[in-house]
């Protein structure tokens, strides 16, 4: 493939996966007055939010097989149209019941096109042969930045349902115009030249079959996505009641602690492309599960709300590059069905951060609780350290 298609693949791609960032952040900022639209109780709501989990999860083991039968790049567009329409349906449902059922929807959507765009990107990175997954993270990050701080500002003026619209009216335009050039072109295929050392080396075509080891070292890949999504999920649904509860912070500061976390991996990530050159994928792993710990040790354990937001801080910037290098390492063994198996753990891991971080918090308490983060991103950089002859580097 030429360099300015390459050129063009890697743009669009960027696209696609600031637009899902976009998109599942300006729905999170509204499920406020979707719940009060609907009447839902605290307990239905839960009940109705876990459609987006299940949705995702199901879709998730699924699409690895269609983007194998039918390419990543159509599988990519036809998800982002799926999640530009199924945005909307939220705000048209006035009970638990109908609203679970349509964050089913979403969710497949959501978990799908993470599969399919993860899986382009893989093949695209082992064209280029450089590290650039990380850039790619960093966009649905800056784009949940943006969808999420969006969201707030229209909060006021404008109605879930003409809110929500909007998303999926940019949605189906960004789908569209990133969608016709995703499809004109072919995936790179990846070829037998060998890269240098600090660099994504090309890799062979993966076989339909795979090999016990190689299943093995996709499912290593997961559980390293796993204890850094852990993570993630645990901030966004505790970061904030730790600063209020256990530091005394003013409620606007403690909503700024995972606007903290979230910058800093922002951050990290779009600078992830010249660590990873710098360092290889296993220093990157390493270290940055190594300064995740630590970061979250602070976060968790510090007497003051500025050393904990620091804390925070520090913890995204650690676990940043940590689940896009499991993922491309995943998906250059296995595919797509390897981008699928890292990416549903990852996302369980997300999924079971908040409610193991609840009951230990019940058990012990909440600062102990957060402790397990840092625990977890130890765990990731042993294992990233073990698997450091996978890695090639």
């Amino acid at each position: 493939m030429p360099g300015d298609d390459l050129i063009r693949l890697r743009i669009a791609l960027t696209a696609f996966f600031a637009l899902d960032g976009f998109i599942f952040a300006g729905w999170v900022v509204r499920i406020p007055a979707i719940k009060a639209q609907t009447g839902a109780s605290a307990s239905a709501l839960g009940l109705a939010l876990l459609g987006v989990s299940a949705g995702a999860v199901i879709t998730m083991t699924l699409t690895g097989r269609l983007c194998r039968r039918f390419g990543s790049h159509p599988v990519t567009v036809a998800c982002g149209v799926l999640l530009s329409l199924s945005v909307a349906l939220p705000p048209l449902t006035h009970s638990a019941p109908a609203l679970g059922a349509v964050l089913l929807v979403f969710g497949a959507a959501y978990g799908g096109i993470n599969v399919a765009f993860n899986s382009a990107a893989v093949d695209l990175v082992a064209a280029l042969r450089r590290p650039i997954m990380p850039s790619f993270h960093g966009a649905f990050s800056l784009g949940g930045m943006v969808g999420a701080g969006l969201g707030g500002l229209v909060a006021g003026s404008l109605s879930p349902t003409r809110h929500l619209f909007g998303l999926t009216v940019t949605g189906l335009l960004v789908t569209a115009v990133a969608g016709r050039a995703l499809l004109r072109l072919d995936p790179p295929a990846p070829t037998r030249a060998p890269a240098p050392a600090d660099r994504t080396p090309r890799e062979e075509p993966v076989p339909h079959r795979l090999d016990s080891r190689t299943r093995t070292l996709v499912i290593v890949f997961g559980l390293i996505a796993l204890c850094t999504a852990y993570g993630e999920g645990a901030l966004a649904d505790w970061g904030a009641l730790h600063l209020e509860q256990d530091l005394d912070a003013h409620p606007g500061v403690a909503a700024a602690g995972y606007s903290c976390f979230a910058l800093a991996m922002t951050i990290g990530r779009l600078s992830g492309t010249t660590l990873l050159e710098r360092l290889g994928r296993t220093r990157t792993v390493v270290a940055g599960g190594g300064t995740a710990a630590v970061g979250m040790l602070l976060g968790a354990l510090a007497p003051s709300v500025w050393a904990a937001l620091l804390g925070f801080a520090i913890t995204g910037l650690g676990l940043a590059n940590i689940f896009p290098v499991a993922v491309e390492r995943a998906g250059a063994l296995a595919g797509p069905s390897g981008v699928a198996t890292a990416s549903t753990l990852g996302y369980g891991g997300m999924l079971l951060g908040p409610p193991a971080i609840g009951f230990m918090a019940d058990w012990f308490s909440l600062p102990a609780a957060l402790t397990s983060v840092a625990v977890l991103a130890a765990v990731a950089a042993v294992i990233g350290f073990g698997t450091r002859r996978a890695t090639a580097n």
